[in-house]
């Protein structure tokens, strides 16, 4: 029989408590508290898979006996940004720590960047995307000008209106920076941010977002699932975070609600291997703008469809739930958090009430992944299959 594996990354969903927050800057952060206080909270069916029972989780009421295995992973890469964080979740742990720009890029940067693209750039800081169009979207819309804003994290964006930029031009400008892009100013993501005027006037970005990362350092398990002849599907931003490497299959997605109609339509699918899926609305629509009232309310959708899919997963199936870092909205930051994640594994050959502890690297996901199908892989940490299965 087929084994499928459905991993879903809920992106931002710390549940607090990484020992080295403070040297992050994110002492006291916690994402999964923060959004609990909020009345629109509701995961009961998180709550069955055992996650109010992982280590030092302080909110919400734990079970008699959660339905899955669970854990508090902690990561174990230098950094709390998307790409790290999913490079470690398939099995390859980063201590170099992409660069970040709290003070904009270079002069010697943005003057290359205008002489290959042709354009002049105005911001160069760090920005709140939403705050960065309303700002400089006047001028750019002027102009032609491309907003180029970067944040806490190891980014390079470009804002530009459909408009005055189409879509396809502002991915040449990013591709032209990904290039550029490399050694020591080598960050994560370029991130193209196309944005058009609603109805009332106002700026708004829209669902065109692309992201151009780095390719991880060395093979992930993406590509050694790939590699045995089985199917790799990325769902939302995955086959972006790879740069494409060991996905057989891309599903763009634009929003939480897509990510998750793509993903139940996986389960009438004879796929054989893994659907890694990201739910991206989680950290860029409600926790990087601090909006914890819509982060909890993302939560209970999510939660609630979980009680639909579950039901219709096949005997040989296994669930994977888990974050990349966190996005604490109860904050007054607006960026990342170092914080440790949860993850929740279920499946009818999965034991039941089984606290992992604590766990100290995503890696043994990927680990746990491949043994699960077959394949052989070492990641950089090991697997947790034996610990799990019935």
């Amino acid at each position: 029989m087929k084994k499928r594996v459905f991993l879903i990354v809920l992106d931002s969903f710390g549940i607090g408590g990484m020992p080295d927050a403070a040297i992050f800057g994110d002492e006291g952060s916690n994402t999964l508290l923060s959004i609990s206080k909020s009345k629109k909270f509701h995961i009961p069916n998180m709550a069955k898979l055992g996650m109010f029972n992982i280590d030092d989780v302080t909110c919400g009421e734990k079970v008699m006996h959660p339905a899955g295995s669970f854990a508090r992973i902690r990561e174990a890469s230098n950094g709390k940004d998307t790409t790290i964080g999913h490079w470690e979740i398939a099995g390859v742990e980063s201590q170099n720590p992409l660069p970040v720009y709290p003070e904009g890029f270079p002069d010697d940067v943005i003057e290359k960047y205008k002489k290959l693209t042709g354009k002049n750039v105005v911001c160069n800081k760090p920005y709140s995307g939403t705050e960065v169009i309303a700002k400089f979207g006047p001028e750019h819309m002027k102009t032609g000008d491309l907003i180029v804003y970067t944040s806490a994290d190891s980014v390079f964006q470009v804002a530009a209106h459909e408009d005055i930029v189409p879509v396809e031009k502002l991915y040449e400008y990013c591709q032209i920076a990904r290039d550029m892009l490399v050694g020591e100013h080598a960050v994560g993501r370029i991130i193209a941010r196309p944005f058009i005027t609603d109805e009332n006037g106002n700026f708004k970005r829209t669902t065109n977002r692309h992201d151009y990362s780095l390719k991880p350092p060395k093979k992930t398990v993406l590509d050694y699932i790939k590699a045995a002849g089985k199917d790799v599907i990325g769902v939302g931003k995955i086959y972006d975070i790879f740069d494409g490497e060991g996905i057989t299959e891309k599903i763009k997605t634009g929003t939480n609600d897509i990510g998750i109609a793509e993903t139940y339509k996986l389960l009438d699918r004879d796929f054989d291997g893994l659907a890694f899926v990201n739910l991206v609305d989680f950290d860029s629509v409600y926790g990087h703008r601090n909006d914890v009232d819509g982060y909890a309310n993302a939560a209970t959708e999510f939660d609630s469809w979980l009680g639909t899919f579950i039901p219709r997963m096949r005997d040989e199936d296994v669930l994977i739930i888990t974050a990349d870092h966190g996005c604490d909205p109860g904050t007054p930051s607006t960026d990342h958090s170092r914080e440790c994640v949860p993850l929740l594994i279920y499946g009818k050959n999965i034991k039941e009430n089984n606290n992992l502890g604590t766990i100290t690297s995503f890696a043994h996901i990927g680990a746990t992944v491949a043994e699960y199908l077959g394949v052989e892989y070492k990641a950089d940490a090991p697997s947790l299959l034996d610990k799990i299965l019935k």
